[in-house]
C-alpha cells in the first residue's frame, strides 16, 4: 500500500526541514522525502493530509524496561532482573516481554515507536537487549532486532542485591572483579572454541560465554549503567581493558568527565531526568547535563528510563533539557538518530529518508512544545494510533484478532 503524507512541516533530523513536505511510503518503507514538487504520488496512493501540522520519524527509547516491568502488575509483571547470579549474560529481554503491558500504549501517545528494552541493574551482567516497535500482538510481531546490546551494571545496585545477600560482590571493587572474571574466561572460551573448531573436535557450547564472546567481537555494545563519576571512570577503565564497544547509560554525573568522554568518543545515553535524588548516585542529577555533554563533543541520546519517568515524558525531557541548555536540533536527535546510531539501528530508524521503516509522527505543532500532541502514528506504514480530538483522548489500533 502507499501512502502520501503531504502539507505538513517534515523535520526529517538528519536533512533540512521541508515546510510543505511530502513523505512517500510503500510497502512499509519510505521511498522518498521532499518538497511537493519533488515527490511524485502514484495514482491510487492514500492521501494523508498533514497541513497545519509537524511531521517526524517516530522517537526512539534507547533504555527502557517496557513489557519486562509492566505497570500496575506487582510482582507478576515484574520480569526485569534475574537475580539469582551477577552474571546473567545469557538471559534475553526479549523472553520476558508483554505487549500488552500499557506502556507501550502510552509510548505511541508520546510519538515513541522503537524501544530498546534493557533487563534491569540489579546484576552486574544483567543480560541480552532488544529492540521493539511500540505495537504488535507477540514481540515476535514487534522485534526490530535481537539482540542489540549487553547490559551491564556498576555502583549501588549490585553492590546492594547482593551484599544483602553476604554474597560477592558486595563492593564496588567486587562489581568490577566480576565484570573481569566473566570476560577473562570468556576469552579463554573462545580462543578454546577455536581451537576445538580447528581439530575439528566436539565442544560443549556454554550460553553465557557465546553471549560474552559477541560483546569481546564487537558484535554487541556494552551498555554500562553507570552514575557517579568515579563508576563512569572504571568503566573507560574497563572498555579499555577488553576493547569493547562502550555506551554508557544513565551518566548522571557524566558533566563532571565530559572531556574526557569525548576524547574516547563514547556515546552517552543520560537520564531519567524528571526524578528526585533519592540515592547517593543522584547528588549531581542536572538537566544540564546533555548541554554540557553535548557542548564538550559528546554524542548524548536521552531516555526515560521507563517507568522510573513515563515513557510519554520522553520528549518532555528534551524540553526542559533545551531550556538548560541543549541545543534544540541536538535535542531532537538524542531521541530519533542518536540513539538508533549508537545501537545499530540506524539502518531502520531514527530519521526520514528513504530505505528506512515507515515510522512517523505528525504532531499538532513543534513536539517540543509541551502542548503540542502527536495525532497520528504510523509504524512500518500501518497508522496504529490517533487522538480522536471529539473525544479527547488518544486512540490505539487493536493489535489482537478478535475473531
Amino acid at each position: 500500500m502507499t501512502i502520501a503524507v503531504t502539507g505538513g512541516y517534515v523535520v526529517p533530523v538528519v536533512g533540512t526541514p521541508i515546510d510543505g513536505g511530502t513523505v512517500l511510503i510503500d510497502g512499509g518503507k519510505i521511498v522518498a522525502v521532499g518538497p511537493a514538487a519533488d515527490v511524485d504520488i502514484p495514482d491510487d496512493a492514500e492521501v494523508v493530509d498533514a497541513s497545519g501540522s509537524w511531521v517526524l520519524p517516530g522517537f526512539v527509547e534507547a533504555h527502557g524496561h517496557l513489557g519486562v516491568h509492566e505497570e500496575a502488575e506487582g510482582w507478576a509483571g515484574q520480569d526485569t532482573n534475574e537475580m539469582t547470579d551477577p552474571n546473567t549474560a545469557r538471559v534475553k529481554a526479549i523472553d520476558g516481554i508483554n505487549p500488552a503491558d500499557e506502556g507501550f500504549r502510552d509510548a505511541l501517545a508520546g510519538g515513541v515507536t522503537t524501544i530498546v528494552v534493557k533487563p534491569g541493574s540489579g546484576n552486574v551482567i544483567g543480560g541480552q537487549t532488544v529492540a521493539v516497535k511500540a505495537w504488535g500482538r507477540t514481540v515476535d510481531d514487534m522485534l526490530l532486532r535481537d539482540p542489540v546490546s549487553m547490559k551491564s551494571a556498576l555502583g549501588e545496585n549490585p553492590k546492594r542485591v547482593y551484599g544483602d545477600k553476604k554474597m560477592m560482590p558486595s563492593t564496588r571493587l567486587g562489581v568490577a572483579a566480576v565484570i573481569r572474571e566473566a570476560l577473562t574466561k570468556a576469552q579463554d572460551y573462545k580462543a578454546k572454541r577455536e581451537h576445538a573448531e580447528t581439530e575439528g573436535k566436539p565442544f560443549d557450547r556454554d550460553l553465557t560465554n557465546e553471549a560474552l564472546v559477541r560483546v569481546l567481537d564487537g558484535e554487541l555494545p556494552w551498555c554500562q549503567h553507570a552514575h557517579r563519576a568515579d563508576d563512569i571512570a572504571t568503566a573507560l577503565r574497563l572498555a579499555d581493558e577488553f576493547g569493547y564497544k562502550l555506551v554508557l547509560n544513565h551518566g548522571t554525573e557524566a558533566h563532571l568527565l565530559a572531556d574526557l568522554i569525548a576524547e574516547r568518543d563514547i556515546p552517552v545515553v543520560i537520564g531519567p531526568l524528571f526524578t528526585s535524588r533519592v540515592k547517593v548516585e543522584l547528588r549531581q542529577r542536572t538537566l544540564r547535563n546533555p548541554g554540557i555533554l553535548a557542548k564538550a563533543g559528546v554524542r548524548i541520546a536521552i531516555t526515560t528510563d521507563h517507568p522510573v519517568v513515563p515513557i510519554n515524558f520522553l520528549v518532555h525531557q528534551v524540553t526542559l533539557a533545551v531550556k538548560e541548555g541543549l541545543n534544540e536540533e541536538t535535542g531532537l536527535r538524542s531521541i530519533t538518530v542518536n540513539p538508533a546510531e549508537m545501537l545499530g539501528l540506524d539502518d531502520r530508524v531514527g530519521a526520514l529518508k528513504p530505505g528506512l521503516d515507515a515510522d512517523l509522527v505528525i504532531w499538532s505543532g513543534d513536539p517540543l512544545d509541551v502542548m503540542s500532541r502527536a495525532m497520528r502514528v504510523f509504524i512500518n506504514g500501518n497508522e496504529v494510533y490517533h487522538f480522536d480530538e471529539t473525544q479527547g483522548i488518544g486512540v490505539t489500533k487493536d493489535p489482537y484478532y478478535r475473531g
